[in-house]
C-alpha cells in the first residue's frame, strides 16, 4: 500500500491548499505517496488513517487558537510535533529568549488589562503575541500625537480581544534591506528569502477582514555568514532534542547585527519555489519519517 500523507490547510483555501505547496504534493507523489489535502478543522477527518500528517496553511488557527491546540494532540505522526507547535504559536515565547541573552528584537509584552506606557521615543511597532500573516500589526511613531493616539486605540482595541501585544522597536535598516527568513528541512539550512518591508509608514492591519495574511514581497536570498550564525544558534535552543522536519528563522538586521523577529515552527511558507530542489529535500525528509 502506497503510504498515505496529510497536508493540513484551512477551510478556506480547500480544495488545494496553498498554492506554494504544490511543489511538495507534487515531490511526495512522485515518489509514490498518496497526498491528501485536508483541513485541520475538518471534524469528519481520519486523522488516525494517516502514515503521517504535515502541518501546512493552517492560517486560521490564529483567531481559533484554543480550537486548534485542542486539535493538535488528536493527531497521531503529526509535524511538526503538536507540543512544538503549541508552544510556538504564541509569540510570548520571545520572552525566555530574551531572558536566555539570545539576539532577539526588543520585545515588550503587554497583556490584557495591563497599562504600561508605550515607548516616549521613536518609531515601534504593536502586534498581538498570537497571529499570522502580519494580521494586527502596526507602526507608530511615539513623536506625534496623532500617531500616539492610533497607538492607544490599536492596543485598547487588541486588548478588547483578550490578546496580549507585543511592543518592539520599529528597526529602521529593514527599509533598504528587507526581512532574511531562512528555511531548515529536517534541521538543515536548505535556502532562504527576502521580504520587503511589511509596515509602511502610518500603516496599521488592524482591520484586514477575513483575509488570512498580508500580501508580501518575496524574492530569493543569499544569507549572510552572520545571519546563518544566529539562524543556526536560535534553532539549536528552540528545538535541542531533534531536527524538525520544518523550521523558518525570521531575521530583521539590528544595528548591531542580524536578530530574531519570529521562529515558524507552526505553517510557515516555505517558499519552494526559491529554493530549487527544496521541495524534493523535504518529500525526502517526510519518508525518512514513515520509515522510522
Amino acid at each position: 500500500m502506497p503510504p498515505r500523507i496529510a497536508i493540513v490547510s484551512c477551510d478556506e483555501l480547500l480544495p488545494d491548499g496553498d498554492a506554494g505547496d504544490r511543489p511538495l504534493i507534487a515531490a511526495l507523489s512522485e515518489r509514490g505517496a498518496e497526498v491528501t489535502v485536508a483541513s485541520w478543522s475538518d471534524e469528519r477527518a481520519n486523522w488516525a488513517a494517516f502514515d503521517l500528517t504535515v502541518l501546512r496553511s493552517t492560517w486560521d488557527y490564529s483567531i481559533r487558537r484554543a480550537e486548534f491546540l485542542r486539535w493538535l494532540p488528536r493527531v497521531p505522526n503529526l509535524h511538526n510535533p503538536a507540543a512544538v507547535v503549541a508552544a510556538n504559536t504564541d509569540k510570548v515565547y520571545l520572552r525566555e529568549l530574551l531572558a536566555a541573552g539570545l539576539p532577539v528584537t526588543p520585545t515588550g509584552f503587554i497583556r490584557p488589562g495591563e497599562d504600561l506606557a508605550l515607548p516616549a521615543a521613536g518609531e515601534f511597532v504593536l502586534k498581538p503575541s498570537v497571529g499570522a500573516g502580519s494580521r494586527g500589526a502596526g507602526r507608530f511613531d511615539a513623536g506625534d500625537p496623532v500617531d500616539r493616539e492610533r497607538a492607544r486605540a490599536h492596543l485598547a482595541h487588541l486588548h478588547a480581544e483578550g490578546r496580549t501585544v507585543l511592543v518592539q522597536p520599529y528597526l529602521a535598516e529593514v527599509d533598504q534591506a528587507g526581512e532574511t527568513g531562512l528555511i531548515f528541512i529536517d534541521g538543515v539550512f536548505s535556502h532562504a528569502i527576502r521580504k520587503g518591508r511589511m509596515l509602511g509608514e502610518g500603516a496599521a492591519f488592524a482591520a484586514t477582514g477575513d483575509a488570512l495574511f498580508i500580501e508580501e514581497n518575496i524574492s530569493a536570498r543569499v544569507p549572510s555568514p552572520a545571519e546563518r550564525g544566529v539562524a543556526e544558534q536560535l534553532l539549536a535552543h528552540l528545538s535541542p532534542a531533534a531536527p524538525l522536519l520544518y523550521a523558518r528563522i525570521d531575521l530583521l538586521p539590528g544595528a548591531d547585527g542580524p536578530v530574531l523577529v519570529e521562529a515558524e515552527f507552526t505553517e510557515p511558507s516555505l517558499f519552494f519555489e526559491h529554493g530549487p530542489g527544496s521541495a524534493e529535500r523535504m518529500a525526502d525528509a517526510i519518508f525518512r519519517r514513515l520509515s522510522q
